[in-house]
């Protein structure tokens, strides 16, 4: 189940979040070769001067992410998902991608936790939830 966190440093109107974290879930499920119905979003809205990011000028619009996920992945599949998370970000939030900043936490399967069970080691084309 992973849980993917987005901080901002402005507020989005709540339809660009809604259409945000479908367009996150299904970018997701596609790099990383899995289904979307185990998926977290998280949205944080701060004040302004709340993050920082050494590149970023005071004001300027600022995204941070933590994307806490299961072990297995490629190399190369998360950095295709961080490119693909900051053009989106780009395109929906309007933050530029200079001014975005992502941190990759990797977990076991048995970490991550639902009603019905915790989830297995990730596997390719999987259904977490069968």
């Amino acid at each position: 189940m992973p849980h993917l966190q987005f901080e901002l440093n402005r507020s989005q109107e709540d339809q660009t979040k809604l259409d945000f974290s479908e367009a996150i879930r299904n970018s997701f499920a596609r790099i990383m070769d899995t289904g979307t119905d185990h998926i977290a979003v998280s949205i944080r809205e701060y004040g302004q001067c709340n993050l920082s990011i050494g590149r970023a000028s005071p004001g300027e619009a600022i995204c941070l992410m933590n994307l806490d996920i299961r072990e297995g992945r490629s190399r190369e599949q998360r950095r295709r998902l961080a490119l693909d998370f900051m053009d989106i970000i780009q395109s929906l939030f309007n933050i530029h991608p200079v001014h975005q900043y992502i941190t990759f936490t990797q977990h076991p399967g048995e970490d991550f936790h639902l009603a019905e069970k915790y989830l297995a080691e990730w596997v390719p084309k999987e259904d977490p939830l069968a």
